[in-house]
């Protein structure tokens, strides 16, 4: 049963209040500010918590705002899945909060406002709201990609900025279409009406156009060739978020869409070719990269399409699958960033380097075979929910899918099979970079966090699969939402 929790407004609230507030404290004192921002995700941190325990003890909390119940008013919904993506992203805010040469008071109101805009994403139950938490996303990340200053990243900042604002307006028109034709922007409302008002071409180009607007943020093909540039030049604060969390948060909008809103064949199947075609660039592109960074973003890329892919399978199961293999990417793909951080340039040049750095090298290696998918590791059990998902979803659609994951995956496989023989071969004439603990901290933080996930799959398999079943149960957020709201 839907319960009303004031605290869903505060977890928004709060982070882009303090946003506001970090540049007129900082004047005051410098260490002042970085304690205030710092202070502020902490106490989003304990909001997130209390909205996870509220879900956790009485089912979906919300409140509308106002006072309007829905569909009139602006909706804030937390649900399982919400609660578990709201809670992924304060963490990645305070593990990669910015430090050493990347602090500064820009970078720190910055990040606050990239928390309140992804909380807001999360949690909006209102398709135009969803789109304004989306532009403060993208405002945010575009500063944070050109914060160092350097002329390599500004150059890719400027181009992510041009490619995203052209998906902005995809996302726009298609809103615009949703509305046109449902006459509604609810969510819940929404998932009334879709499926007599946004039947047939109207619905499936909108749905198209919200896709390839809200893909430039989830690196989805063909609006992801931003990201090899922009992970390749950010700092690693910047690329660990945007790979990290934010890819993911774009991805919950576009399952809450399928789920609620289009539920056709027509946009499963839109759904499944973009993710296919996401896999194999990224795959081919990383096999072909001899730069580390680019492979990892090249990496991203194909592991995104596989969210996409999983998503786009009908049921519980395809959400069970994309959820796992999402929370995965969440943690690993940062991880792999962290290390990509000391080692630099040419895969070529680091000759040796995990001889010289053998707890890095150790990382790379779980990493790795978490990935790939290697059991027991839960990089193995996400890819077995996906392949038997479409295996037993049927159709030749689905076992093209089948067949082009697999080759995915040798290809995978092989291109960091090569670059762990890389990095524990001979020595070169250049010495490797070395890693302070402190380099490597957070890096050891999320490898364990792979461990321990892999010790305690039985517990979290059953978690996921709750918050799957309630995830792809419309008729229960209907319910709720607008039960809620009275």
């Amino acid at each position: 049963m839907s319960t009303v929790s004031n605290a869903i407004v505060l977890a928004i609230a709060i982070p882009l209040l303090g946003a506001f507030l970090l540049p007129v404290v900082a004047r005051v004192a410098q260490p002042l500010g970085t304690i205030w921002g710092l202070g502020t995700v902490v106490a989003a941190a304990v909001i997130a918590v209390t909205i996870a325990i509220e879900v956790a003890a009485g089912g979906a909390v919300m409140t509308a705002i106002g006072g309007f119940a829905p569909p009139l008013g602006i909706v804030l919904y937390a649900d399982k899945l919400a609660a578990v993506f709201l809670i992924a992203l304060v963490i990645a805010v305070l593990l990669f909060w910015p430090r050493g040469a990347a602090a500064s008071t820009r970078s720190y109101t910055l990040m606050l406002v990239l928390l309140g805009g992804g909380s807001g994403l999360v949690l909006s139950g209102d398709l135009f709201n969803i789109y304004v938490f989306y532009e403060i996303v993208a405002v945010s990340s575009y500063g944070l990609v050109a914060s160092d200053g350097s002329k390599a990243s500004l150059g890719a900042a400027a181009r992510y900025l041009i490619l995203s604002a052209a998906g902005s307006a995809f996302a726009l028109l298609g809103i615009a279409l949703v509305y046109a034709g449902a006459g509604t922007l609810n969510l819940a409302d929404l998932a009334s009406v879709a499926p007599e008002r946004l039947a047939g071409p109207l619905g499936l180009s909108a749905f198209l156009l919200i896709v390839i607007g809200f893909g430039v943020k989830a690196e989805l093909f063909p609006v992801n060739t931003w990201v090899p540039e922009v992970y390749a030049t950010a700092p690693l604060q910047v690329t660990a978020l945007l790979a990290g969390i934010v890819s993911k948060l774009a991805m919950i909008v576009i399952l809450r869409l399928l789920v609620l809103v289009f539920h056709s064949p027509e946009a499963l199947g839109l759904l499944l070719v973009l993710g296919l075609l996401g896999v194999i660039a990224g795959e081919l592109a990383a096999y072909r990269s001899g730069d580390l960074k680019r492979v990892f973003a090249y990496s991203s890329i194909a592991q995104l399409g596989l969210v996409a892919v999983a998503f786009a399978m009908p049921g519980e199961v395809g959400v069970a699958a994309g959820l796992a293999l999402a929370l995965h990417h969440l943690v690993v793909k940062p991880a792999f960033f962290v290390l990509a951080s000391r080692w630099t340039g040419a895969i070529g040049g680091l000759a040796g380097a995990a001889k010289s750095a053998p707890l890095a090298g150790l990382l790379f290696l779980l990493l790795a075979l978490s990935i790939v998918g290697i059991p027991p590791f839960p990089g193995f059990w996400a890819k077995y929910l996906l392949v038997g998902g479409l295996a037993a979803t049927g159709g030749a659609g689905y076992g093209l899918a089948l067949a082009v994951i697999l080759a995915a995956t040798v290809v995978e496989a092989a291109y960091l099979f090569r670059i762990a023989v890389v990095l524990y071969g001979a020595p070169g004439e250049r010495a490797p970079a070395r890693f302070a603990f402190g380099d490597l901290a957070t890096g050891l933080f999320l490898g364990l966090i792979v461990i321990v996930a892999t010790v305690t799959v039985i517990p979290l398999g059953d978690g996921l699969l709750a918050t799957a079943s309630e995830a792809a149960n419309a008729n229960l957020y209907v319910a709720q939402t607008l039960s809620g709201g009275l």
